[in-house]
């Protein structure tokens, strides 16, 4: 295990997509489901965590609204 991690901080990023492309092409079904998954929640977790930074961003710079401007806004959302 050691050896893998000195391994693993040595690659660049094209490196670790070949040889994430060459475990992609040996892997059985239960493997690609679960690169998969654990891909695809990572990428939704990572925009999650942009939004919220940009969310804090927003409420520290004054850009905010109001609980009334709140509702009308998702009840023109509804209305679409």
């Amino acid at each position: 295990m050691y050896l893998y991690n000195i391994k693993y901080r040595i690659m660049g990023a094209l490196e670790l997509r070949e040889e994430l492309h060459k475990y992609i092409e040996i892997g059985d079904n239960k493997f690609l489901d679960a690169l998969y998954k654990t891909a695809k929640e990572y990428i939704e977790q990572k925009q999650l965590d942009r939004m919220i930074t940009e969310g804090e961003e927003d409420i520290k710079a004054g850009r905010t609204h109001s609980l009334k401007e709140a509702k009308k806004m998702v009840d023109d959302w509804t209305k679409e």
